[in-house]
């Protein structure tokens, strides 16, 4: 992989009305991924350049595609004049599975994701999460905490976003970034299915706000917990009530908000602290 995750520049900078000397700035990379399965495009989005096979890993199992990473049987990164090529090979199940799918959301018209389709698709109904796991609010208050120093990319361009995994007893045991939050959650979906962690009592951190897909991918990846610095949206409270996980936002140095699942945040004898 060639291309960097970020560019310096040096804007024309103005402050108090008037023109000052230019200084470095660093900037985020937004680059076209191409996701392709046996050789044919699922989807294009614009995406931060680093950590793509996690991305491209965890973006197959949240959408369902692939269970573990062993049904992806190949995985290249391609470089191409306009974008990067993420190149899988399905295991004939997934693959056969994946046929239907999209003959069945196409239809006659041959639109993409249209109508009903569409409707049903973006509102599907969330994995059930595991039950149990408990955490006290002091070891919430520290998992986010610790994500701030691991934020490399977004110390050096304030404009990213982050989502990281903290386990029972280990604390934040990865982080990944990217400019869309959606993207950033792959990865750390990828990284954590690529390195077969165990998400029983995990907690989802994230550094954006939560809407429905925020909550449908940290349930395919089977984490109990989420915790976002944001509001959620209304819909992503309904969601995450469906899958049975735990919802906390606007999480800040002063405390948070439970919206879903309160249950599972006890009493700081009783609960894991990492």
């Amino acid at each position: 992989m060639t291309t960097p995750p970020l560019r310096t520049l040096a804007p024309n900078v103005w402050r108090h009305g008037a023109p000052v000397p230019a200084v470095g700035r660093d900037v985020p990379e937004e680059t076209p991924l191409a996701i392709t399965f046996n050789r044919e495009t699922f989807a294009v989005m614009m995406g931060t350049p680093a950590d793509l096979e996690d991305f491209a890993v965890g973006f197959s199992v949240t959408e369902g595609i692939a269970r573990t990473a062993d049904d992806i049987l190949g995985l290249e990164v391609l470089e191409h004049a306009h974008g990067i090529e993420l190149r899988m090979d399905l295991a004939e199940p997934q693959l056969a599975a994946l046929t239907r799918r999209r003959r069945h959301i196409l239809g006659p018209t041959g639109c993409g994701l249209c109508g009903i389709d569409s409707l049903a698709e973006a509102a599907r109904p969330p994995r059930r999460v595991p039950e149990g796991g408990a955490v006290s609010a002091a070891a919430i208050a520290q998992a986010m905490r610790a994500m701030e120093p691991l934020q490399t990319l977004n110390h050096a361009t304030r404009a990213v976003h982050a989502a990281a995994l903290w386990l029972p007893g280990r604390g934040v045991v990865a982080l990944r970034e990217d400019v869309g939050r959606h993207n950033a959650l792959d990865k750390l979906v990828g990284a954590a299915v690529r390195a077969r962690l165990d998400v029983a009592g995990a907690m989802v951190l994230l550094t954006s706000r939560v809407s429905i897909e925020m909550v449908q991918k940290a349930a395919m990846l089977g984490a109990p917990m989420l915790v976002a610095v944001s509001a959620p949206t209304a819909h992503a409270v309904r969601l995450a009530e469906a899958a049975g996980m735990t919802l906390v936002a606007i999480a800040r140095a002063d405390g948070f908000e439970v919206f879903s699942g309160a249950d599972r945040i006890i009493a700081e004898s009783r609960a894991h602290v990492a």
